[in-house]
């Protein structure tokens, strides 16, 4: 077992963190500090991989480097999956620029206070391993930044505690109503779904 499983029944959350390269500097330590949820099962994966960088939008990724990951979706089912990256200040518009769906084939993040990212999953994931209803995003911290560190850290302890999509979409609507939207936008445009199947 790659994973460990904190409190117990559904629904279950499943987070992961250093998933390539160096992230792990960065992002390991929120997993490994965190409690468990007041209702149902988190399951962490604090460290997936801490050498080679290959991109989680490379299908290479979850039959090779990211296998744990894979294994661990397939065994709990869970209802929420949450990726903890971290990205350098110097590619904040790479990955916000509206020309990141036309450049790469994936939406632009969504920026969040404290130049925290708020995107989809990799469709190769998405697709293969999630129903439509689960709830899967991907957080980015910018390096070398304390505060966006710290507010990471608020966020994710926050999720822990969701128990649905639309759980989490009514509080994005209420705190951030411009990036919510524009990720709902981008997730049905993405995913060609129509207003009623969001």
């Amino acid at each position: 077992m790659s994973y460990r499983i904190l409190g117990e029944g559904r629904p279950v959350r499943l987070f992961v963190a250093g998933l390539h390269g160096e992230e792990w500097k960065d992002t390991t330590d929120i997993l490994e500090s965190i409690q468990a949820p007041q209702t149902g099962t988190l399951a962490i994966i604090p460290l997936v991989n801490k050498g080679n960088y290959v991109s989680t939008l490379d299908d290479r990724y979850f039959t090779e480097i990211g296998t744990s990951i894979i294994e661990a979706v397939e065994e709990l089912k869970p209802e929420v999956y949450i990726e903890i990256h971290s990205y350098s200040a110097g590619n904040l518009e790479k990955l916000t620029g509206a020309g990141r769906l036309k450049r790469i084939g994936v939406p632009a993040f969504s920026r969040l206070d404290h130049d925290v990212l708020l995107g989809s999953v990799a469709p190769y994931i998405r697709r293969k391993y999630f129903p439509q209803d689960a709830l899967c995003l991907t957080f980015e911290i910018q390096k070398d930044n304390p505060s966006s560190k710290q507010y990471a850290r608020k966020i994710i302890n926050r999720m822990k505690e969701f128990t649905s999509r639309d759980e989490f979409l009514e509080c994005m609507l209420d705190k951030y109503p411009n990036q919510a939207r524009k990720a709902i936008d981008d997730y049905k445009a993405f995913y060609g779904l129509s207003d009623d199947q969001i």
